[in-house]
């Protein structure tokens, strides 16, 4: 693998680069330098090196210049600074498929409720990918005996930039609102929309954006990418559930805790989301990530290797979860941005099938073509058709298929052109078939989106499996009937219900209690931190579900007599089921 020391070769380098090319009798002009510096060479330092013909001083400075590994890049960063990118992660960073998520909001409908969320996951993904780095390269300087590579490093770094590829318009609207209320089709891929999420198709576009462009294949061949390196990757964008199910770095299991932490959720995707949200946002983050990377290290945990922290660390993480509940009260289930992710979700499903996104190519089996060329052939020259070829292999038609905004994901050189862009399209269509889902968009866009009547707040913790229920059941309560009050024409299709669920990314668990930590005097000996070792002042209770009313009609009469609906029901309900907010 290339050096990081970006411009340098070896003296054993150099010297097989020209006897590759039949100029092996300069090889002891060069022998006097240990490293050859090949931003030095030019046509006058050759000739006073003694090389006098005008044609190997012209072949030498094509090798110097086919040989000489690319620069990397700096970029600067409003939450990290100036960010130095190895070249491998500049290419990948200038493919479409990764230039695609400059056009997806991070924080999805967020921007209309927050002017300042107008950033993207095109550099929240840079920082992830150079926080990636930052973590595995201060491990591996703290702990040389972990035998981290720079191959090692370089995997990380590009798993923490592809990380969100497979994201879709509006971010988490689209895999967690809009995908799971798709019509499926028939067959596999019905199964896989029903299953699907955002993890699945960042692995895929990864694929995809490898494959595609021939030139970044060559040059991760240059800085020595196996293809188990890239499988490698893939298991740490998507990770298995359990350890034992590593299958590329087993022997390296804390690598895949950088990127995408399914022990802790500590990882660096938390790190540069909650620093850049919140900085845009304009709210306080008390996380230092800067600092836990600082005191991190690699430590066995019952036989398998894990990413701990000193014991000092424990308030800071605690800051870390809590402004993550913090994000997530105020503005990424904020009650407003909410309603407009349903809504636009539901301009989405009646625009679905209306939408027609170019894919790849269709696929034909060589049998049905040969036929068709046998047949023709045999008309003309009335000859016997020969045997037919095999009937499993295919060839790339002309033909292009087609898919909607829910089936795109099939195909990701069709998903690589579904972006935000596709509210643009339908807000801005004049087709009739596109009417309904144009009318909602405009009215978010001109701030007529349903109103907030209120929410009820659940006494304990309902499953996943009851939320559903307890949203039908309110709605079913609702318009409530109301003593000595007039008809008021409301129906149950007047009102929404969503559900809110935030925690401190555990669900209802303390997340410290999936946290190893060590002290100064033992660093190779772990330990679990209880909450009432730490401070009296901590939480309880981890995660709450809230039940948010939302009414459609928003003319002041009806809006008023929802609104009634609302705290009538609120009165009964809180006595049976829960308490009001």
């Amino acid at each position: 693998m290339a050096s990081e020391n970006y411009g340098e070769i070896s003296l054993e380098a150099m010297c097989k680069l020209l006897k590759d090319k039949g100029l092996g009798k300069w090889e002891d002009t060069f022998k006097e330098k240990s490293v050859i510096k090949l931003r030095e060479f030019n046509d006058g330092v050759l000739t006073e090196m003694g090389i006098d013909s005008p044609e190997d001083r012209q072949k030498i400075l094509e090798i110097i210049v086919a040989g000489e590994p690319s620069a990397p890049k700096v970029f600067y960063d409003p939450i990290h600074g100036h960010m130095e990118l190895h070249p491998l992660l500049v290419k990948i960073i200038d493919t479409p498929q990764f230039q695609r998520l400059r056009y997806i909001k991070q924080l999805g409908a967020g921007y209309f409720v927050y002017p300042g969320a107008s950033h993207n996951r095109f550099e929240h993904s840079i920082g992830v990918g150079h926080l990636a780095g930052m973590f595995v390269k201060a491990l591996k300087e703290k702990q040389p005996d972990l035998g981290i590579t720079d191959r090692d490093i370089l995997c990380v770094q590009i798993a923490g930039l592809c990380h969100d590829l497979g994201h879709g318009p509006f971010s988490h609207l689209f895999d967690k609102i809009f995908i799971p209320k798709a019509t499926r089709p028939s067959g596999p891929l019905g199964e896989k929309i029903k299953t699907w999420k955002h993890e699945e198709a960042s692995v895929e576009m990864f694929e995809y954006l490898v494959e595609s462009n021939e030139d970044l294949k060559k040059m991760m061949e240059k800085y020595g990418m196996l293809p188990k390196d890239l499988d490698f990757i893939k298991e740490m964008i998507k990770p298995p559930k359990t350890q034992e199910e590593y299958k590329c770095r087993p022997e390296k299991s804390f690598l895949y805790e950088i990127v995408a932490n399914e022990r802790n959720s500590i990882d660096v995707d938390k790190f540069d989301y909650l620093a850049r949200d919140c900085h845009h946002l304009g709210i306080k983050n008390n996380f230092d990530h800067g600092r836990f990377i600082k005191f991190a290290r690699v430590c066995e945990v019952n036989g398998q290797k894990h990413i701990c922290t000193r014991d000092k660390e424990v308030n800071n993480l605690y800051d870390l979860f809590y402004t993550r509940y913090s994000l997530h009260r105020r503005a990424c289930q904020h009650n407003v941005v909410q309603i407009l992710e349903h809504m636009i979700a539901e301009a989405f499903l009646k625009a679905d099938e209306h939408i027609q996104i170019e894919g790849s190519k269709e696929k034909k089996s060589t049998l049905s073509t040969a036929k068709d060329d046998m047949e023709a052939n045999s008309k003309l020259t009335g000859q016997q058709k020969p045997p037919c070829a095999d009937e499993h292999s295919q060839i790339e038609s002309s033909k292009r298929r087609m898919f909607t905004l829910s089936t795109a994901i099939a195909d990701m050189e069709a998903y690589t052109k579904l972006t935000d862009c596709v509210f643009d399209q339908i807000l801005n269509s004049t087709e009739d078939n596109l009417k309904e889902a144009r009318e909602i968009l405009t009215n978010i866009v001109e701030r007529k989106h349903y109103r907030f009547l209120g929410e009820i707040k659940h006494k304990g913790t309902p499953t996943k499996e009851e939320i559903p229920q307890l949203k039908e059941e309110l709605a079913a309560a609702l318009p409530f009937p109301r003593q000595e009050a007039q008809a008021d024409g409301l129906t149950q299709e007047d009102f929404v219900i969503l559900s809110a669920t935030m925690d401190y990314g555990k669900k209802d668990k303390d997340p410290i209690n999936s946290v190893d930590f060590y002290n100064k005097k033992n660093q190779n000996e772990t330990f679990k931190i209880k909450r009432e070792e730490v401070s009296k002042l901590l939480p309880v209770h981890f995660s709450e579900t809230l039940f948010r009313v939302y009414g459609k009609k928003i003319d002041p009469k009806s809006l008023e007599a929802a609104r009634g609906h609302f705290e009538q029901l609120n009165t009964v309900w809180s006595d049976s089921h829960v308490k009001v907010s």
